[in-house]
């Protein structure tokens, strides 16, 4: 599969006009267009790959013609540090998680957030902050008797996505189901 396709955000086209002969449609636009991005993808035979979130991901079940992958966060690191603060959240007592992002980020919590908590255990209260001057943060601080433990990802350039976006791309063809969420099923 040859990686090509237009990334300038300026451009003003459908997703009908950028499906021609594509293998994959990248979707990160917003959880108002990303379902129906999705659908018009895989009813033309186009895997999807979105990393937008803050939509319900049940409207994504069902569709045929194509696979759909979802990733609440690209990021290899990040989805490390969900592994991780899952492990660790059945050895400690309770747990918090604070998510910081850009001001313009549109979904709080993140998905990223939501995705850490539903794999911990119990049910860990999320926090968000969205300022100017960052990309993507998140840390899980888990505390017990005498001892707290932090376990953090930064990613301080969006180029931290890209390894992860062409690991999607490379294996959204030959998922066994559709919709994946998590880029934990790929690794």
């Amino acid at each position: 599969m040859e990686l090509t396709g237009r990334a300038d955000p300026r451009l003003d086209t459908s997703v009908a006009d950028v499906l021609g002969e594509a293998d994959v449609l990248v979707d990160f636009t917003q959880p108002e267009t990303a379902v129906a991005n999705a659908r018009e993808a895989v009813a033309a035979g186009v895997h999807a790959v979105i990393g937008t979130t803050g939509f319900d991901i049940d409207e994504l079940r069902g569709l045929e013609g194509a696979n759909v992958f979802v990733a609440p966060n690209f990021a290899i690191g990040a989805v490390l540090m969900m592994k991780f603060a899952a492990e660790a959240s059945r050895h400690m007592t309770s747990a918090e998680i604070v998510e910081l992002h850009h001001d313009r980020k549109l979904d709080a919590p993140s998905g990223t957030a939501k995705l850490t908590a539903e794999l911990m255990e119990g049910d860990p209260p999320i926090h968000s902050v969205r300022l100017p001057g960052l990309v993507a943060h998140q840390e899980v601080i888990l505390g017990d008797v005498g001892q707290t433990l932090t376990i953090r990802h930064d990613s301080i350039d969006r180029i931290s996505f890209m390894p992860g976006v062409l690991l999607a791309v490379r294996k959204v063809g030959s998922l066994t189901e559709s919709p994946v969420v998590g880029l934990e099923h790929l690794l």
